[in-house]
């Protein structure tokens, strides 16, 4: 167990309050590594030398703010190394508010859109169609805590887009050449992805790391993809350019490090001709370790997904989607951003750091810009349970959420029904909660349920599902049933079927492998024949997830090579990977 340094914990004549802190940080250590036998003292590395990752920074903060009372900035979850940073930082904290308080500014007035860019074959025909309807439009705001958070219309997002890809034009970019793009939540983002498509590039998003002090090990992690890729530029955070030189030797094709300030130096692209069947970008789905694998999106596949999940939740340019995900996620990317811009709805957007370090202000924004959709993994909905307070609750109203997607991980039936119980008395209708099921393979979004029902959860008799994989109900009384959320029906023009290991379709409620097919499907992984051959059983790809269908409906059991023994382990109370 980790143990204190006999030596007195003391920062800048503070013995008091750096003592506190030390006991703090101490005893979230233990709790997480009983069998380490590691000292700790006031310049231990928090994540090297305690073993705390983000999640753990986010307990310790928690636990600080706690004890003493007050809300540290949120750059301290960036920023602080050891024990001794979070001392002094504790010198800049603010003591916080209960309660909703309202923001100065709210969502701006929008006035009606005439149609969709329906005849739109690319994202950038897309985004030229607004430009030519209503370049003025106000499209997306950066969530400020204080109000007033900056915003952009399409119009502004097309110039600068415009001159990013002028940019990148002048500095050799071709048509078809991969740009790797490592930049956090911002218009910097926006900007550069729409500039690299603009410019005849492909984007190949790539998380940015948490804390600046990481960069080099994180560019190290991410070489795979940069070699992959064959990405020709990185752009990036102005700290990561000093390590342009050690990308060498991993991605030998990456020929400049560049920031979007670099970039935007003005002029006008030349726009190359691109079409729907031209990649739109790479989504990779893994990258630190093994070979990674970068999907294969054309402009044709998005446009019919976002097209297909619109219907599915009659999205138009009357909703405002509030999201914290994180746009190198195809959830976040697609899901929230550009299915937000194709159908001209308003997008508030924060990063994800800001919902870890207050996950109150996600329902904060909801609250105040009266957004009618979210989105959040499963986990996302228990961190706020975990964390909020009842006092913290008063004076929110959610009452005008119209849904609120929950995927990209397993759905636990019980989240969902402690989130709605917790926050009904704030305005949120169980009928706005949605489970949904999707893969970065069919772009996001596979399988939406019903408008306006709410979750569905089966209750299946264990041993007959254990024993023979079939999903018989259960009755009321069986206190061992396993609870299985439906995640609805496939989205128009996409079909899924259940096959056993030999490849033969299963009846109704019988678990096998699940398989899909549609108009968003990919065509493979980039430079990975392996791995695509191995996605394919004919015209049909592998999900690589276990399920069942009943009444046409889709309910995940979980991934085909852990489901076993997640089903022993954890109670099989889950559902939906994307």
């Amino acid at each position: 167990m980790p143990t204190p340094s006999p030596q007195s914990p003391d920062v800048e004549g503070l013995p008091d309050i750096s003592t506190r802190l030390f006991e703090i940080v101490g005893q979230l250590a233990r709790e997480l590594h009983p069998r380490s036998r590691r000292s700790i003292t006031l310049d231990s590395r928090l994540e090297r030398d305690l073993g705390l990752d983000s999640l753990g920074r986010v307990e310790l903060l928690a636990r600080i703010e706690k004890e003493f009372g007050i809300a540290l900035p949120e750059r301290v979850f960036s920023e602080v190394e050891t024990p001794r940073d979070l001392a002094r930082a504790l010198t800049s904290a603010r003591h916080p508010g209960a309660g909703a308080t309202p923001l100065e500014e709210r969502a701006p007035a929008l006035d009606q859109v005439a149609g969709t860019p329906d005849r739109a074959q690319t994202l950038i025909e897309v985004l030229a169609w607004h430009v030519q309807e209503h370049a003025d439009r106000p499209h997306a705001q950066m969530y400020e805590e204080s109000g007033g958070g900056a915003c952009i219309t399409y119009g502004q997002l097309w110039e600068g887009a415009q001159r990013i890809a002028a940019g990148l034009q002048q500095r050799g970019l071709m048509p078809g050449d991969k740009v790797a793009l490592m930049l956090p939540t911002g218009f910097d983002y926006l900007f550069t992805f729409f500039g690299i498509l603009l410019a005849g590039g492909v984007p190949v998003p790539i998380y940015p790391p948490a804390r600046m002090s990481q960069i080099e090990e994180h560019l190290r992690r991410h070489g795979g993809i940069l070699e992959n890729s064959m990405a020709q530029l990185l752009v990036t955070v102005p700290q990561a350019k000093v390590f342009g030189r050690l990308l060498k030797s991993s991605a030998p094709a990456m020929k400049q490090v560049v920031t979007p300030d670099d970039l935007a130096g003005g002029g006008k692209p030349q726009l190359p001709a691109i079409g729907a069947q031209d990649t739109a970008f790479l989504q990779y789905t893994s990258g630190s370790t093994g070979r990674p694998k970068g999907v294969v999106l054309t402009h044709a596949n998005l446009l019919a997904n976002i097209r297909a999940m619109g219907g599915a939740t009659d999205a138009s340019a009357k909703d405002v989607f509030v999201t914290w995900l994180p746009l190198y996620h195809d959830m976040g990317l697609i899901g929230a951003w550009l299915g937000s811009l194709y159908y001209g709805a308003f997008v508030v957007m924060m990063s994800p750091l800001t919902f870890l370090t207050r996950p109150l202000r996600w329902l904060h924004a909801i609250h105040h810009y009266r957004a009618t959709l979210s989105a959040a993994p499963n986990f996302g909905y228990e961190f706020c349970l975990k964390r909020i307070t009842d006092e913290e609750l008063n004076g929110l109203d959610l009452s005008s959420l119209r849904l609120v997607f929950n995927g990209a991980e397993p759905v636990s039936p019980d989240t969902m029904q402690r989130f709605h119980a917790r926050l009904a008395p704030n305005g949120l209708r169980w009928e706005a909660l949605m489970p949904v099921y999707g893969l970065a393979e069919n772009s996001v979004g596979l399988s939406f349920p019903p408008l306006g029902r709410g979750p569905h959860v089966m209750r299946v008799q264990r041993d007959v599902f254990m024993r023979e994989g079939r999903a018989e109900p259960a009755r009321d009384e069986d206190a061992q049933a396993l609870q299985m959320v439906s995640c609805g029906q496939p989205l128009p023009d996409h079909e899924v079927r259940v096959v056993d290991d030999n490849g033969r379709e299963l009846p109704e409620a019988h678990e096998g492998r699940l398989q899909f097919r549609g108009p968003s499907a990919t065509s493979g992984y980039y430079r990975n024949p392996e791995k695509t051959e191995a996605l394919f059983d004919g015209d049909w790809l592998e999900t690589g997830d276990m399920g069942y269908i009943v009444n046409g409906e889709i309910y995940i059991s979980g991934r085909r090579k852990d489901v076993k023994r997640l089903a022993t382990s954890r109670g099989y109370e889950k559902a939906a990977w994307p």
